[in-house]
């Protein structure tokens, strides 16, 4: 199947949706408010909603295909970061956990290197799915990320890698696994291990010593996709086995409609290219 042959809807979401399944273009009524309330409960009761085979078959290869011609062109970036993404706190003890720095290695596709006719970057712009996001995590208003490389990524681990334990800049993360790892790759996260004010220590720090009995880990098929409170919930994926990758799009949402993340925490995440592109900018900038 090929782009054009998923049709001219103006928004992506009514092409790749299985909309049979999960009626999300009509949640005021009938079993699109009943599929939204549970959807709502379940995040309610458990910090996420897994929502497998939301994408139609035929809908997915053509996904895939396209994640799979991108990434040649994608760098492979090796990832030294606390569990915050943010500079170390140098008040804290030295052996604090907080101030400890993880490592993983993936190859990586910033929202900048994904084309706009691209059907992942129209499906992430979707008005009927940004608002299905919306009404699921209960949010008065919510956006798509303004941020020029982390609004939309897709992740790739190779067999040997793995997504080191971190939270997100943002609060509402959703991922949709376009390929599954043959072996390992599960999704482990802690729901909720923090808000605005306190974090459980306790806990975050039992799951960084190694303890994963408190830790939420499920396998998750090709097609699903994954609601949670990523910047209020520590998370990671375990190392990947087998001989192909495990391919995601991450799709970030905000409460604020142009917040964009720091020059600082870009450059951590996404390496010497945007460090160029930042300072590049910036020379250009001063020489006005």
């Amino acid at each position: 199947m090929t782009k054009t042959d998923l049709g001219t809807e103006t928004d992506m979401a009514l092409n790749l949706v299985d909309l049979a399944r999960f009626p999300i273009s009509d949640l005021d009524s009938g079993e699109g408010a009943a599929f939204l309330k549970e959807c709502q409960d379940h995040m309610d009761a458990h910090g996420w909603c897994n929502l497998d085979g939301f994408i139609r078959p035929d809908a997915l290869t053509a996904l895939e295909d396209e994640a799979s011609n991108l990434l040649p062109g994608a760098e492979v970036l090796t990832i030294k970061r606390n569990i915050y993404q943010g500079a170390i706190d140098p008040s804290l003890p030295k052996d604090d956990p907080r101030r400890r720095e993880y490592t993983h290695v993936a190859t990586q596709l910033a929202d900048d290197q994904l084309p706009s006719d691209t059907l992942v970057q129209q499906l992430y712009k979707s008005e009927i799915l940004t608002e299905f996001v919306r009404r699921v995590q209960k949010k008065p208003v919510l956006y798509r990320c303004a941020d020029e490389f982390q609004a939309l990524n897709v992740v790739a681990l190779y067999p040997g890698s793995w997504h080191a334990w971190h939270y997100d800049t943002t609060e509402c993360t959703v991922t949709l696994l376009l390929k599954a790892a043959e072996s390992g790759g599960h999704f482990a996260f802690l729901p909720n291990s923090r808000t605005d004010d306190t974090e459980d220590r306790e806990a975050v720090d039992r799951v960084l010593a190694g303890d994963m009995s408190h830790a939420q880990k499920f396998d998750r098929g090709a097609g699903t996709f994954t609601l949670f409170r990523g910047g209020y919930s520590l998370h990671g994926v375990t190392e990947v086995f087998g001989e192909s990758p495990r391919i995601t799009a991450i799709m970030t949402y905000d409460e604020q409609e142009s917040r964009v993340i720091s020059d600082d925490i870009n450059m951590r995440i996404y390496g010497k290219r945007v460090e160029k592109i930042l300072s590049d900018r910036k020379a250009a900038l001063a020489q006005r």
